[in-house]
């Protein structure tokens, strides 16, 4: 149908009723008693009966009984009015190809849809979804989502390019991810005007999920009816057949594409993108396979709005906490408008926002970037002219509200929420302006002229890469942002209601806990001045002088000191024994703290514990210092420690190389602490020995105060070591497989295995096409491919010096000839562990 699209209604073009429909299939249309009424001209090549024949007949006159059965068992599945039911391989006619059928209602006619079935003994939709689903799920953030999508999409079906396009909300779309052949120019980045896809386009998009148009010169098959019925006004809108408009044709081959296929991405039922796949030469898709395409486009668009809606939850929910503080806290202000006004910094954590502006009692407090006082009060004059107590939204201000052209640099998008019942009151959020430049495939102005089809908006010619510098806009309001002003709405008027109830209750916790913390810090200081004044009353009794005794408790309630530093910048958490002992040697020693030697288990200890320690260990080390080990410059300390069977911590220190050990004559507070600390205050144990050759000590802590921590130190030293180790690949890899689903498989271990992009090739000849094309750094090669073997792909490799490795169910018992017996051979199924060794064996071989 070659009706002209003038000026006026090439928006509106009908694409959903082309009259016509793709030859790689036919359609029939039957009425509810089964009767043909209408169907493509080109059924004859198909069925045998010529359209002619057709009409006016039962449809089991065509088709067997058992066929006519089949359908109509399934037309009872279809409910609402984009619903479609798919049936695959049905003997239409007995003894002749099977096909895959389509079923729809159009109206009041059934569209019975029918293309040749393609038999493809590798290929289990499910199995590929599952695969694929199992790829992108192991992504982080949109971009990697998105790339990891189109790559796999690309695997599957074989276009040259799949491109994940996401709409924005002016209507243009921007492709943020791509996967396309080597050598093909980059489209990822670039923007598309909203007038390629038209609104009509975008709405089939979101009834129906996958669009393809096998061959842009091919020749629609046109649809005939009798006389009582029209098919040129046939609605084929849920059509898989529907043939293309002559506008998106010329478009197309504008690109120098030959054939495209379309997935939608849709987001609570709205059209969030496309899959837009191209090819530069006629390209076919099975059924099974398209159905399996539009399977990976939903799941891939529940995943999309799940990501999308968790960051939207976690934004929403902490502007949630802030209202609930804020409810909690402005309860207790005696004047709810003030408390509303105190408040304002607040309002900048809750809305993603530059500025913030309250207007509220006749009077404007400002935070942030804005306007003037005087910008701002004519602005609320206007909102409560045109948008009076509704939320009111815009990321370009000048276009709603002219006069915001002055201050657009500094707040050009803005969201105003009312405040009070009265349109008088309001708080305002600002965006600043975001300058942005913006690459366009091609300008995106519509371009009227005259074309093939009259007067019209004629597609692009151009797609030269035309860059516009945007201005006057900041970034959009998204709906999470409206939801949360809302809310915030609401709670604001809460709190202007006067919450008595709430904050007199607010005000007797407050009270309470005020009481309880005083009570509390009483209790604290208490403890910590009577242990002082132990430490004072024990010390001065072994002191012979003044600086001995300020040097003796000074080094005390440092110790103390550091503990309770080490304790509390971890907030009361448990503290590593290994940072006691070096904190202390350091303390001592300074550069020369490495003799002292450490040595155990990571373990923390609980803050009572690292105390008591800490108190033993310094007078550990103080003694050392003066009469041990440490007095002499060749002397050293060793403290090692374990877990004991009972998950206890044993620590022994052992003291060598100093001055011969002299066991004291009385007990002073410190050998005190030493011997009864850990007994005492933790119900551990406690022993030192004053052997002649050096110290020995032995401590106990009971395992209640003892927690073991995995050390991945080592862990990550042995990961690097392997990763250091582990041979790479580079550049481009080439597999030559006929299973696409170990294919799939391949391509994955190859791109762990650092390959920067991979060519899949299912025959000989298309590896032979891919080598000539792309020369590949490494190639991994399916010994028998069907009823042919790569051994002429793997001597064309060895001729241009690219390295590979054969992959067969016969592993290294397979007939490979004697000049390429050198190749590393892999058992299938394999892993990338198995790849990885044989490619270690590649890499020696080549030293």
């Amino acid at each position: 149908m070659n009706e002209a699209v003038n000026l006026t209604n090439c928006d509106r073009e009908p694409i959903h009723i082309p009259g016509s429909v793709q030859p790689f299939g036919f359609l029939i249309t039957v009425l509810s008693d089964f009767t043909i009424c209408m169907a493509s001209d080109n059924v004859g090549s198909f069925l045998g009966t010529d359209v002619a024949d057709l009409l006016q007949q039962p449809l089991s006159r065509v088709i067997s009984e058992v066929a006519v059965e089949t359908i109509r068992s399934r037309v009872d599945h279809l409910s609402g009015p984009d619903a479609t039911e798919r049936l695959f391989g049905v003997a239409l006619q007995p003894g002749k190809p099977l096909y895959d059928l389509s079923i729809h209602f159009s109206g009041a006619y059934l569209v019975i849809e029918a293309e040749p079935s393609v038999s493809e003994p590798g290929v289990n939709s499910g199995e590929l979804v599952r695969l694929m689903l199992d790829r992108i799920r192991k992504t982080r953030g949109m971009t990697e989502l998105a790339r990891e999508a189109a790559r796999q999409l690309k695997v599957l079906t074989g276009f040259d390019r799949v491109m994940v396009y996401q709409f924005h909300p002016d209507g243009s779309g921007e492709v943020i991810a791509e996967a396309a052949e080597a050598g093909l120019e980059k489209f990822l980045g670039l923007h598309y005007p909203a007038s390629d896809i038209p609104k009509q386009a975008r709405i089939l998009y979101q009834r129906n999920w996958l669009r393809i148009i096998a061959d842009i010169d091919s020749k629609p098959a046109l649809l005939l009816s009798t006389a009582t019925h029209n098919a040129e006004l046939l609605d084929l809108s849920m059509s898989v057949l529907r043939s293309v408009s002559p506008i998106h044709i010329e478009y197309l081959r504008n690109m120098g594409v030959r054939a495209s296929m379309s997935v939608s991405i849709l987001r609570e039922g709205k059209l969030w993108g496309l899959f837009a796949c191209h090819h530069y030469s006629p390209r076919y898709i099975s059924f099974e396979k398209r159905t399996a395409s539009e399977l990976f486009g939903q799941m891939f668009s529940w995943i999309v709005e799940g990501r999308e809606r968790e960051v939207d939850v976690s934004y929403e929910a902490s502007a949630q906490k802030i209202q609930e503080r804020l409810i909690e806290t402005a309860a207790t202000h005696e004047h709810s408008r003030r408390a509303i006004v105190d408040f304002v910094r607040d309002y900048r954590k809750m809305i993603d926002c530059d500025g913030v502006a309250v207007w509220s009692d006749n009077k404007i407090t400002l935070d942030g970037e804005t306007p003037t006082e005087a910008e701002v009060k004519d602005l609320v004059a206007f909102i409560n002219r045109t948008s009076p107590g509704r939320i009111c939204a815009s990321a370009e201000i000048a276009k709603l509200y002219a006069a915001g052209e002055v201050f657009r640099d500094r707040a050009a998008g803005f969201l105003a929420i009312p405040i009070s019942r009265t349109p008088r009151d309001c708080l305002i959020f600002f965006r600043r302006e975001v300058v942005r430049s913006v690459t366009w495939a091609g300008a995106p102005d519509k371009v009227y002229e005259e074309g093939p089809n009259g007067p019209r908006l004629t597609p692009r010619k151009s797609f030269e890469l035309w860059q516009q510098t945007v201005a006057g806009q900041s970034k959009p309001w998204s709906a999470a942002d409206i939801r949360i002003a809302e809310s915030l709405r609401v709670t604001l008027l809460e709190v202007i209601l006067q919450l008595s109830d709430l904050a007199a209750r607010e005000r007797r916790g407050a009270q309470e806990r005020q009481e309880l913390m005083i009570a509390e810090l009483n209790h604290r200081v208490r403890n910590i001045l009577s242990l002082v004044r132990a430490l004072v009353a024990q010390s001065k009794d072994t002191a012979h002088s003044v600086e001995e005794f300020a040097s003796v408790l000074g080094g005390r309630i440092q110790a103390l000191a550091r503990a309770h530093d080490q304790i509390t910048n971890l907030n009361w958490a448990p503290v590593a024994l290994r940072t006691l002992i070096e904190s202390e040697s350091g303390a001592y020693l300074g550069a020369r703290a490495d003799r002292v030697k450490i040595d155990g288990p990571d373990v923390s200890l609980d803050p009572k514990a690292f105390a008591t320690l800490a108190l033993v260990v310094h007078e550990m080390m103080t003694n050392s210092a003066k009469y041990g080990a440490l007095a002499d410059s060749t002397g050293q300390v060793e403290v090692v420690w374990r877990i004991d069977p009972t998950s206890s911590l044993e620590i022994e220190w052992r003291e060598s190389g100093g001055p011969p050990v002299q066991p004291p004559t009385r007990r002073g507070f410190g050998t005190t602490i030493i011997e009864r600390s850990v007994p005492f205050d933790l119900k551990g144990e406690a022993e030192i020995r004053f052997d002649l050759l050096g110290v020995q000590a032995k401590f106990v802590i009971p395992p209640n105060f003892v927690q073991l921590v995995p050390s991945i130190a080592g862990a990550a030293m042995r990961v690097e070591e392997q990763q250091a180790g582990r041979p790479r690949l580079s550049d481009t890899a080439l597999i030559v497989e006929d299973n696409l689903i170990i294919a799939m498989a391949a391509e994955v271990i190859l791109l762990d295995l650092g390959a920067r992009h991979v060519d899949t090739a299912a025959t000989v000849d298309q590896a032979l096409r891919a080598i000539e094309r792309t020369r590949p750094s490494f190639a991994l090669l399916d010994l028998n491919l069907g009823s042919e073997s790569s051994i002429r792909v793997a001597q064309k490799l060895k001729e241009i010096g690219v390295p590979f490795i054969f992959a067969t169910g016969y592993g290294e018992r397979a007939p490979i000839p004697v000049d390429l017996a050198s190749a590393p051979v892999v058992q299938k199924p394999y892993t990338l562990e198995v790849v990885e060794n044989a490619l270690g064996k590649l890499t020696q071989a080549s030293l």
